[in-house]
């Protein structure tokens, strides 16, 4: 396990404000040792609260031909057919994965493959589950050409505690099975857009792993 780089300074500066403000507690009131006790206490509790939504597991990513893997880690909210009228223009089989504050926030590729179209849209910050989520909040939309020439869209959206979306790709960029490409600060949906034949693994409510829990089979 280590710290993502998007958590590194945010950790940094956090421990010296948090202990800068306990030896100034220590400094002018002394005599309150239980108070110092409490400051102390709900200084590391908080540290660590924070520190737990910049983990980045170390794991060897399977590596599966015509396997969709997760991309992030969460629950299954939604397997439905939708619309994705963005830029596949056509009717999709859409799994959706919410993102908690206590999950992994790191998002990986679900194939591998390329990068044929990505963009960022401002937006909104309903909470994830909202059914409007997908269109009206912050997000990026990104669809990756596999290397049997299927098309996925990944779709990162914010809710109402992210609301920092970070991606490291650009069209034209290669992406491995398992790849980071995102992170998303502090929770909220992932959403994928599928072929219409591609044989569903997940269940609702199904917890998730990122680039470890198989989501569909393509034909």
């Amino acid at each position: 396990m280590t710290i993502h780089k998007e958590g590194r300074v945010l950790l940094f500066w956090m421990m010296l404000i948090l202990a800068g403000l306990n030896y100034l507690l220590y400094y002018y009131l002394p005599e309150e040792r239980l108070l110092m006790n409490v400051s102390i206490l709900v200084s590391v509790i908080l540290y660590l609260i924070v520190l737990q939504f910049f983990r980045n597991p170390v794991f060897e990513a399977p590596q599966e031909d015509g396997i969709v893997f997760a991309p992030a880690d969460g629950k299954v909210v939604v397997i439905e057919e939708a619309v994705e009228d963005e830029y596949l223009k056509e009717k999709r089989k859409q799994v959706s994965i919410f993102m908690s504050p206590i999950n992994v926030h790191v998002n990986r590729s679900p194939v591998k493959g390329v990068v044929e179209y990505f963009k960022y849209h401002p937006g909104k910050y309903l909470v994830a589950w909202h059914p409007k989520s997908s269109t009206e909040n912050e997000r990026t939309s990104m669809v990756i050409k596999d290397t049997k020439g299927n098309k996925i869209m990944v779709r990162q959206i914010a809710g109402a505690l992210a609301r920092r979306i970070k991606w490291y790709v650009k069209e034209g960029s290669p992406l491995e099975q398992g790849g980071e490409f995102g992170f998303i600060k502090f929770g909220s949906r992932v959403d994928l857009y599928l072929p219409l034949d591609a044989e569903i693994l997940c269940h609702l409510d199904q917890v998730t792993k990122g680039a470890r829990t198989p989501i569909a089979r393509l034909k």
